[in-house]
């Protein structure tokens, strides 16, 4: 197989699926005896596991091996989780994403992890191990039935030997790792079975079990006249067998759970049922044989489910039901107030309804399947929704009412999940992005010419493509959009650490994660926050002993927070710790010669606090590793500015202190204000413009040798751009009037004075190239529809 096509998208899998590992382990350690969330993580694994053995990383494919024997063990009750196994879990899972990391670098996904693997085989051999717990029909349900599936015609046969007194078993059967002869084993396993009972299927298929196509683990459903104890001891007689795992299958959960799948919205939905109290059912109908109108029968059985409740999926889907498309039975996932009971009652009140069960959702049950490696588009680094063009819905059954159509929708919009989203490579993305700008200017430039030739047809041709670059901008901007949950995922395994580091406690909350940013400012934003958190941990929040002196809860509380505000999205890092020493950081910064003792008199708390931004300063007594290091947040300051964005702090000592980052929804196109000062024309965003005015020369005063204007009852300083760039003037300029553009950054104000206002534009912002880097207070430029290049004013760079 040539694996070098589906490398990138064994990377993308390969994040997504370690992601989900820290995720759930986070929530292990919450909830340690959740076998459920074992599960997950032992699927994610296993998945990872195949795909790396498939394309031959090896020793990633070993890691996750050792890590998956170690999760076994504690989903089949053999160790008890503790902090110190999820330790070496954690630790497993960074080395897999630092081969992963190499392996997307070009290396070869190699790295010494012979201490990890150490301490998982130590773990897995009964180290931190509690007593096995005798297989009972009960515990081991979960990890047989998970692996099995009936289609009709074995549930039926299943449901007939228990009607005739057999018992119905899944049997899991687990061979020694050093086993050299597996397909021996089965064969002995299988002659044991055939001799006391019937096999009606065993995963993986006998085909491959004689191929010895598996690892160490194969799942059989059995049905026998013998006990599950004696079972279990005659297999355990056959040597190189490790473990026998025997488990009675539950009519009513293979009859309706293994029929119904769910996407993650209706899971989604289901879940908010759950939370608002409502119950979630699946409910197995089966109509008599010889029921003649059958989708009579069906239109009174959702008749009933509507009154009480709402459809969330069937199973044939409502079109093939109305069409009676199935032979007795069907399946429907039902929320509602009311109990089972009820349920099954007024549903077979229903003629000709032959039998019904009703079954609860557990959520976790729903684990989507292990997805084939070739099954995942080559390129895959971002995903983009298809939005299908709106048309009105066709009724199909004209002898069923609206309301037994209603599931149909749901069942309609969710049947060719294949087609819902598709994966693009984002270079693709960046060149139609570049493609557009390049469109964007050539609208400029026809805007002009149609304004001075002034042909009516040309002006409305003008108008129109206008129109429809604007709805192509929205939508290729959309495409961009990233959640910054991609950025924020990393931080609370991040956090868990250095609470361990620290010896604090530290619950970290994550609220609006999915607000979306374009790709650039996510790929850049990453950095600076992993600062401004570590900072938060190690500065702001105080030790247990500390804070139950100052009367807090020991367990401190970080709160990343992100949301949309107009063309901005702030993202704010705030806790509930120390706060910001105003004396020691004043006494810092005049020692290191950033203020004068006389300029901090005058100073407020906003601007001291913000003194820990400039460069090179740190209150840090000891330089550490998780935060301070000498370097101060300057680092972050410079980056955020440089992405348009800005950086406020709000701080009160012993109560906390709140980070606040505002940043641009996009970088690419932005509006500006065109203004013209002796014949050159400059771009100030319209992003820091408050208003724009004309003031006479009689209203500019002088204060502190700056010329100020009062603006609503504020001083705001005039910066003359003239003065600035150094325009060239032929004949000097004594106007009774001045055209000034307010502008902000955070609080503080500035008035731009210019010779006059051009207008409102869009416009494409381009860099200046490496030989002009660091111009003061020019960000960049950009073509205008004359074919002219307009520079751009960075107003942040201004207000000082």
């Amino acid at each position: 197989m040539e694996v070098n096509q589906y490398l990138e998208m064994f990377i993308e899998e390969s994040k997504d699926h370690l992601q989900a590992c820290s995720e759930h382990l986070l929530e292990l350690e919450k909830n340690p005896d959740d076998l459920a969330i074992v599960g997950e993580i032992f699927r994610s694994a296993h998945t990872l596991k195949g795909m790396s053995a498939t394309m031959g990383f090896e020793d990633l494919a070993d890691l996750t091996h050792k890590m998956e024997n170690v999760l076994d063990a504690i989903r089949n009750e053999k160790i008890h989780v503790s902090p110190e196994i999820l330790d070496v879990v954690f630790e497993s899972v960074d080395h897999l994403e630092e081969m992963v990391m190499d392996i997307a670098n070009g290396g070869d996904g190699k790295r010494d992890v012979s201490s990890t693997v150490a301490q998982l085989k130590r773990i897995e051999l009964g180290e931190y191990a509690i007593p096995e717990v005798v297989a009972t029909t009960e515990t081991p349900v979960t990890a047989v039935a998970s692996m099995l599936e009936y289609d009709g015609f074995e549930q039926t046969v299943i449901s007939q030997s228990a009607e005739q007194g057999f018992n119905a078993f899944e049997i899991s059967v687990k061979l020694r790792e050093d086993c050299l002869l597996k397909a021996a084993r089965v064969f002995m396993v299988f002659e044991i079975l055939e001799k006391y009972g019937d096999v009606i299927k065993s995963n993986p298929s006998v085909e491959k079990l004689e191929d010895e196509q598996f690892d160490q683990q194969f799942y059989v459903a059995f049905v026998t006249k013998e006990s599950a104890e004696d079972m279990k001891n005659k297999i355990m007689k056959v040597s190189e067998v490790e473990k026998v795992i025997v488990a009675t299958i539950g009519k009513p959960a293979t009859a309706v759970a293994s029929v119904l799948e769910y996407d993650s919205f209706e899971q989604t939905v289901i879940a908010q049922s759950a939370e608002q109290g409502f119950n979630a059912f699946e409910i197995s109908v089966k109509l008599r044989e010889d029921c003649l109108l059958k989708a009579a029968r069906v239109f009174m059985v959702f008749e009933i489910l509507e009154k009480d409740g709402d459809v969330i999926k069937s199973n044939p889907s409502v079109e093939k039901l109305e069409d009676e498309q199935f032979d007795q039975q069907f399946y429907v996932a039902l929320v509602t107030k009311e109990s089972a009971e009820d349920m099954q009652k007024k549903i077979m009140k229903v003629s000709e309804v032959e039998e019904v069960i009703v079954t609860t959702i557990e959520q976790k049950q729903h684990s989507e399947k292990e997805p084939a490696i070739q099954e995942v588009a080559a390129t895959a680094t971002v995903e983009v929704e298809a939005q299908p063009a709106t048309a009105p819905e066709k009724n199909t059954a004209a002898s069923t009412p609206a309301k037994a159509a209603a599931p149909a929708k749901t069942d309609k919009s969710h049947a060719p999940v294949g087609n819902k989203t598709i994966r693009v490579n984002i270079e693709r993305l960046d060149i139609l992005m570049n493609l557009f700008e390049e469109l964007v200017i050539d609208r400029g430039r026809l805007q002009s010419i149609s304004t001075e030739v002034n042909h009516g047809e040309l002006n409305e041709t003008v108008e129109r493509m206008s129109r429809v670059m604007g709805d192509l901008q929205t939508i290729i901007l959309t495409m961009r959009m990233v959640p910054v949950e991609t950025v924020f995922n990393r931080f609370p395994k991040m956090i868990r650490q250095l609470s361990r580091d620290l010896n604090k406690k530290i619950n970290l909350e994550i609220i609006g994660a999915e607000t979306e940013l374009d790709r650039t400012v996510i790929d850049e934003i990453g950095d600076p926050l992993v600062h401004l958190i570590r900072n938060s941990v190690d500065h702001g929040i105080e030790n247990p002993t500390a804070r139950l002196a100052k009367g807090k809860p020991e367990e401190g509380t970080v709160v990343l927070r992100a949301y949309h505000s107009g063309n901005y999205v702030f993202i704010e890092i705030e806790d509930d710790g120390a706060g910001i020493n105003r004396e020691k950081v004043l006494a810092k910064a005049i020692s290191k010669g950033i203020v004068t003792q006389e300029q901090s008199y005058s100073m407020s708390d906003k601007q001291i606090n913000e003194l820990i931004l400039a460069s090179g300063f740190s209150t840090a007594d000891v330089i550490s590793d998780v935060s301070g290091r000498g370097v101060g947040l300057d680092v972050v300051k410079t980056t955020i500015e440089s992405l348009g964005g800005n950086i406020s702090i709000e701080s009160t000592q012993d109560v906390g202190s709140v980070f606040s980052i505002q940043l641009p929804l996009t970088l690419s196109i932005i509006s500006v204000m065109l203004v013209e000062i002796e014949k050159e024309i400059y771009a100030i965003p319209l992003s820091s413009i408050i208003e724009t005015s004309i003031i006479r020369s009689s209203e500019i005063m002088n204060a502190h040798n700056q010329k100020v204007i009062d603006f609503r009852g504020k001083v705001v300083p005039l910066v003359f751009l003239e003065e600035i760039f150094e325009v060239p003037r032929k004949e000097p300029q004594d106007d009774e009037f001045h055209s000034v553009v307010i502008v902000r950054k955070g609080e503080k104000l500035a008035g731009l004075v210019v010779d006059s206002f051009i207008g409102q534009q869009e416009i494409v912002l381009k860099s200046l190239g490496n030989y002009l880097t660091n111009i003061f207070a020019i960000s960049g430029a950009t073509i205008l529809g004359n074919g002219k290049v307009a520079l751009i004013v960075d107003c942040n760079a201004l207000i000082k």
